[in-house]
């Protein structure tokens, strides 16, 4: 699951964990959102923000930095974030029924992730359970969670080589991508019908295998060559790509069934409401 949204009741939230600080900061107005249920919490939030400062709690506006986060477009747009400690004096600003409730959700969130650090296994049992909560098999939880550590290992060696993290991590997922299943991510993306979501949550469990396969091979070519910087791990990146689509080619020519789909686990979720009503 992506760890940089956490659901509160039926509302997202959406956050960001400070490695160095050890610190949770959530999108302010997306907890306006959950303490106001106003239709507009960005425009709830401009005057809540000249409220406090008329009246002189200036402090708490000010401890609200910008920062870029994925938006309801699906674009990274700046928003204002906050910690706990300052997240509860807006809380205090707002008569809300959801407020008690909340400041709960909030220590449990925080304190969830301070167990992680200690055990990582927790982390993964909680991602485990997510995604069965979401309807996935235990055949593809493990599929997806076998690929997250072979991409773990791949950008573990993209760092160690000098690649920069980000834009540079981008761009050689990117190749990888779209040279295995000759589409980008962002159309592999649009195909599924997707904006915000990870694409690779709503893989079907054939498109995890190639996607694992092609960036295993990335990594051992990447390693054996011991490629250096963006331009040689691009190299490796279209040839392990290339090894995954060869793979890929093999497999529809002998089952005529295409291993690239636009099926998602929200038309999946969608299908199961429908039968439920």
């Amino acid at each position: 699951m992506d760890n940089k949204i956490a659901i509160f009741k039926k509302f997202k939230i959406r956050r960001h964990y400070d490695e160095k600080t050890e610190t949770w900061y959530f999108s302010v107005v997306d907890v306006v959102g959950v303490l106001s249920e106003s239709e507009n919490p960005a425009v709830y939030w401009r005057v809540l923000k000249k409220r406090l400062i008329d009246e002189g709690s200036s402090e708490t506006v000010t401890k609200c930095n910008g920062f870029k986060m994925v938006a309801t477009d699906g674009k990274m747009r700046v928003t204002d974030i906050a910690n706990a400690e300052t997240i509860f004096r807006i809380i205090q600003s707002i008569p809300s029924p959801n407020a008690e409730p909340f400041k709960l959700w909030l220590a449990k969130v925080g304190h969830e992730r301070i167990q992680e650090l200690a055990d990582p296994e927790k982390s993964l049992n909680r991602a485990r359970e997510n995604w069965k909560k979401y309807g996935r098999s235990e055949k593809w939880i493990q599929q997806r969670m076998m690929g997250q550590e072979t991409r773990n290992k791949l950008t573990d060696y993209w760092k160690e080589s000098g690649v920069e993290e980000k834009e540079e991590f981008a761009i050689l997922t990117n190749i990888i991508h779209q040279e295995w299943s000759e589409l980008t991510v962002k159309e592999h993306k649009n195909l599924k019908g997707l904006k915000a979501q990870n694409l690779r949550d709503h893989m079907s469990e054939a498109e995890l295998i190639f996607t694992g396969l092609a960036e295993f091979s990335t990594r051992q070519i990447a390693e054996t060559i011991k490629a250096k910087g963006l331009g040689e791990n691009k190299m490796a990146s279209k040839r392990g790509g290339g090894i995954a689509k060869s793979a890929r080619l093999d497999l529809e020519r002998k089952t005529g069934r295409k291993v690239v789909t636009g099926g998602n686990f929200l038309k999946n979720t969608e299908r199961k409401k429908y039968k439920n009503r």
